[in-house]
């Protein structure tokens, strides 16, 4: 097997996941800070700053299933069914808050059931890949390269705390996202809502941080071995750095660079995350190279890969730039 080519395709459907959990992240967050208006032009203003784009977000959500069904099949066998639940709840829940989009907007004046809908899927949606993040950390267990735990091995306090900082962390994305994309009261009270949302998202990073080295050796070994933490150290430094500017950029009443040190927060986070764990696809014993598909399959999908990714790359850029500028209160969705 030509080993690089493993390789290829996890940096693929990483970045197809990283820029999901960036996109879809604050559309996400958006939802979720939803009840902390009852104010009808102040919610349709929040929407509206995502209208654009929500649907395009999970764009990256499909290219990532997709590649792990494609290029490792039998990490594909082994993570579904040890997620089965938390899976079907974040798609479910992705569902509802698809169909509350459209049909808020149609059902006015009696929407408030559609609110309700927006919020709850988008919550438990994030919820929901807490979930599998923090199950993915843990470990699964498998014999003779299949999945033999529980239905429930995910649920455990340490998924739970996940499911949580995801949550947190999304709405974080929303709020500096509104506070870059609106004005008037929606930005100034996203702005106060992002301050409180940082130091929320930076103690769970400290927690999950302390907590899986801890918990497992392997990540503990990855890290404060010696060697290793003379080329890690940077990575929880420049962590703290970006939170350190989010904080100072909030307090600046800066507009954009608030949300582009989220993301940063983010990428780094995931880095650690990608670094903790490689090359394993199911942690902690099936590496990408265990689990990979033939290498006629994977050069057979990279080549179609290698038309398809620059146009959803350019599709995605330019609805950004064609619907760039602020929202405002009186603008609308149709």
């Amino acid at each position: 097997m030509e080993w690089y080519l493993p390789v290829i395709w996890a940096g693929l459907i990483g970045i197809a996941v990283l820029l999901y959990v960036i996109l879809d992240g604050f559309d996400l967050g958006i939802a979720i800070l939803f009840p902390t208006t009852k104010d009808e032009g102040e919610r349709d203003q929040m929407m509206n700053s995502v209208a654009p784009f929500w649907d395009g977000n999970e764009t990256w959500l499909v290219l990532g299933g997709g590649g792990l069904w494609v290029a490792f099949p039998t990490a594909y066998a082994i993570i579904m069914p040890a997620f089965y639940i938390p899976v079907i709840l974040m798609l479910l829940a992705l569902i509802f808050r698809g169909v509350a989009f459209e049909f808020r907007w149609v059902a006015k004046p009696k929407h408030q059931v559609w609110d309700l809908a927006f919020w709850l899927g988008s919550t438990v949606a994030a919820f929901s890949q807490g979930l599998i993040l923090g199950g993915m950390i843990e470990g699964i267990t498998v014999v003779n390269r299949e999945f033999a735990g529980g239905p429930f091995d995910w649920l455990t306090p340490f998924t739970v705390m996940c499911g949580v900082g995801v949550v947190v962390g999304y709405a974080l994305l929303g709020a500096t996202w509104l506070v870059y994309k609106t004005d008037g009261k929606v930005a100034e009270r996203a702005r106060g809502q992002a301050k409180m949302l940082l130091l929320g998202l930076m103690a769970f990073a400290v927690l999950v941080s302390l907590w899986t080295p801890y918990a497992h050796p392997r990540i503990a070994e990855r890290w404060f071995t010696p060697s290793n933490m003379m080329l890690l150290w940077p990575f929880p430094l420049l962590t703290a750095y970006c939170g350190y500017m989010v904080w100072k950029r909030l307090h600046g009443q800066h507009e954009f660079t608030p949300f582009a040190f989220t993301i940063a927060i983010f990428v780094l986070c995931f880095l650690g995350l990608a670094i903790s764990n490689y090359p394993f696809l199911v942690p902690p014993s099936l590496t990408i190279w265990d689990v990979a598909a033939a290498p006629s399959s994977h050069v057979f999908v990279l080549i179609g890969v290698s038309f398809l990714l620059p146009m959803i790359l350019f599709y995605t850029a330019f609805v950004y730039w064609t619907f760039r500028g602020k929202v405002r209160a009186d603008s609308g969705y149709h």
